[in-house]
């Protein structure tokens, strides 16, 4: 089917579109009252309040209808926010287009959504012994209809301070077209990466596993640059010695790639 092509469906759409994906920030907190701080930021900074506020923006850019939202923080620490969206235009409905393309930035809105939900949780959480603190974010947006939740994804990397992503979109069911045919997909994708934006491309690498017969699609991103210092919490490199540089360098370096790879490793 060209791209100019119009899907034609016997009556709604009734494919599901699920995006969950981990954001993790990585720090190195030197002292105990320097990771107190650093949880008590990240706390502040994505609590509950503002949580809802990043998910009503991504209901913004999809087009949808906010209609309940769920939220709480949590003592000690983390936040959770859960929507039920409904399906609203907030532009003219375009003709369904079946191309990989980034989604919209915060400043966007130009697309359309079913009715489905949007969920985020948060985990601020440090090492006790070596310094390293970790926080992640797991976000989850499921759509049913024509469009792909894939539309928010470049917003939210930009919403949070990113420094891995992991990435799972999988589409679900079927719906039929005006012949009674099943169709299992209705759009053409072979990797996540094509929805990401040329500026995150370029700031991460990543790593693609997907199992195209099963419409499962699987991205890995890690930041290329290392800058010691956009890492330390409480001090700079100004304060440490040539070995404290180094030995913090290579512990921030190992969490990175235990989260990136899923396993652990000897220290680096």
């Amino acid at each position: 089917m060209s791209k100019d092509q119009k899907l034609r469906l016997h009556g709604f759409n009734n494919l599901t579109k699920s995006l969950s994906f981990n954001i993790y920030d990585i720090c190195y907190a030197k002292t105990d009252n320097h990771r107190r701080e650093y949880i008590e930021y990240i706390d502040e900074a994505y609590n509950a309040e503002r949580l809802t506020q990043i998910l009503t923006n991504v209901s913004d850019i999809i087009g949808a209808s906010i209609l309940n939202i769920a939220r709480q923080d949590y003592d000690p620490q983390g936040a959770s926010v859960t929507m039920l969206i409904a399906e609203e235009s907030v532009v003219p409905l375009q003709p369904f287009e079946d191309v990989e393309a980034p989604g919209p930035l915060p400043e966007a809105v130009v697309a359309h959504l079913d009715k489905s939900h949007l969920t985020v949780h948060t985990y601020p959480e440090s090492h006790p012994d070596n310094g390293i603190s970790t926080f992640r974010v797991d976000i989850d947006v499921s759509t049913c209809g024509r469009v792909s939740p894939l539309k928010a994804l470049n917003y939210l990397i930009h919403s949070f301070e990113s420094d891995i992503v992991i990435m799972d979109y999988r589409v679900r069911g079927f719906t039929r077209d005006v012949k009674g045919k099943k169709l299992y997909i209705d759009h053409r994708i072979n990797s996540i990466q094509n929805y990401l934006s040329k500026d995150t491309l370029e700031r991460y690498q990543t790593i693609d596993v997907n199992v195209y017969q099963e419409n499962i699609f699987h991205t890995k991103m890690i930041l290329k640059e290392f800058g010691l210092d956009t890492y330390l919490f409480g001090t700079g490199e100004k304060d440490l010695d040539e070995v404290e540089k180094r030995q913090i360098k290579r512990q921030l370096q190992q969490e990175m790639a235990e989260i990136f790879y899923g396993q652990n490793i000897h220290k680096m």
